[in-house]
């Protein structure tokens, strides 16, 4: 085993460098002090909304405002920005021009948590609070298909006796859809904390589809599934293993990384340490995705992201980072005390930081949000992640972009033990 950090992954971050703001096309509000100017922009892109605060200390005079043009370059600039992920469109909006369309369960109190589209066939599945719905895609106004999966009774009451809310947590939260094959859907849900797997038989028939639950077929979902229906968690299920980052007990306190089986009658599994914070220290998973190395299948990677306490930081200092994790498919674990435990977990920090004045860098170090963009090259996918700050005196989000060859470079460069 070996733990890695041994390079940063630096985002790129566009739209930050006031070279590149053209101040034309934004809404300009100017207050003007004896000392200071304050600029305060609006800037709206494809799907985001930005708003930067900037604070402008003067050193020169020199301030043209006709027709309400900046010297920026005579200027002293001292930066300050609060960034806000929001859509750009309220939804108010979008009603009125009738480009969205809204689900919603009149029986059932929320807990829309997990979502499957089915492109081919033109079907959404949506995981809810004790059901699993099965959704056109192209309008969600349509008849839609509910699955009734409610937690056992002895496990609600087990749920409700260890002091669980009974109305907000003893229930089954469907926290995982992942397609197994053409015609079915593995699904998982907390059960009431006593998390719970089985498939759903979709059929062949794009016009109508058998949507059911084999029943006969729950099994355990422990390692695959957390038992909460609130705790941050993430799983792939690629060529008939699930890969899941995810607590396995009931108070939520041994995380952990987990490869387990779902097409065999074996339990066999692979995990990370428990309880060593070299390892995971605190996790919280936010994504996980399966990307090829090379074309040997041999070479087969999975990435997990997460953000976990640094262990770099001092007792006094607690530090929150952004991690990537890689463990290869062909892992058989390892031997003696490492049976049953990954021989090839490396993990590295994802950086993502904003040059400021005097070598400076604002840091975003929370990891909110990952996705993954294929390209042509299914071996060089495009990564992007949504950060916000961890600093209690600046508040901000940024979104970050990386290559998949500069976290390959991270992994193959030097190892810290």
């Amino acid at each position: 085993y070996k733990k890695t950090e041994p390079a940063c992954l630096w985002g790129s971050y566009s739209g930050l460098s006031l070279s590149s703001l053209s101040l034309s096309p934004l809404s300009l509000s100017l207050s003007l002090s004896l000392s200071s100017l304050s600029l305060s922009l609006s800037l709206s892109l494809i799907s985001l909304s930005l708003s930067l605060s900037l604070s402008l200390s003067l050193s020169s005079p020199l301030l043209s405002l006709s027709p309400l043009s900046l010297s920026l370059s005579s200027l002293s600039i001292s930066l300050s920005l609060h960034l806000s992920l929001s859509p750009s469109l309220p939804l108010s909006e979008l009603h009125w021009r009738n480009s969205s369309s809204v689900f919603w369960d009149r029986g059932v109190s929320g807990g829309y948590q997990a979502l499957l589209l089915d492109e081919d066939r033109g079907w959404l599945l949506v995981g809810g609070r004790d059901h699993v719905y099965l959704l056109h895609s192209n309008s969600l106004a349509l008849p839609t298909r509910t699955i009734y999966w409610p937690a056992a009774t002895e496990h609600v009451e087990h749920c409700r006796l260890a002091g669980k809310n009974l109305s907000t947590d003893c229930a089954n939260y469907v926290r995982l859809l992942q397609p197994f094959n053409k015609t079915h859907v593995y699904v998982c849900g907390t059960g009431a904390y006593h998390p719970q797997c089985t498939y759903i038989d979709l059929g062949r028939s794009i016009e109508e589809p058998s949507f059911r639950l084999l029943s006969h077929a729950v099994e355990s979902g422990r390692g695959k599934c957390p038992f909460s229906p609130w705790e941050p968690f993430t799983a792939r299920l690629t060529d008939g293993d699930l890969y899941a980052g995810t607590s396995v007990d009931f108070m939520g306190t041994n995380a952990a990384i987990f490869r387990t089986s779902v097409h065999s009658s074996k339990q066999h599994y692979i995990r990370t340490e428990a309880y060593q914070d070299h390892w995971l220290n605190e996790p919280e998973f936010v994504g996980s995705f399966s990307i090829p190395d090379t074309h040997s299948v041999d070479d087969d990677k999975v990435y997990i992201f997460f953000k976990e306490t640094a262990v770099e930081s001092s007792q006094w200092d607690k530090r929150v980072y952004s991690r990537v994790a890689r463990v290869c498919k062909n892992d058989v674990g390892g031997k003696r005390s490492l049976t049953n435990r990954w021989s090839t977990f490396l993990k590295a920090r994802l950086v993502c930081s904003v040059p400021g004045p005097a070598g400076l860098d604002t840091q975003f170090d929370e990891l909110e949000d990952v996705f993954m963009l294929e390209t042509k090259d299914s071996q060089n996918p495009i990564v992007y992640g949504v950060f916000s700050t961890s600093s209690s005196v600046f508040r901000g989000s940024a979104v970050c972009v990386y290559s998949m060859a500069s976290i390959r470079a991270a992994f193959n460069g030097s190892v810290r033990p």
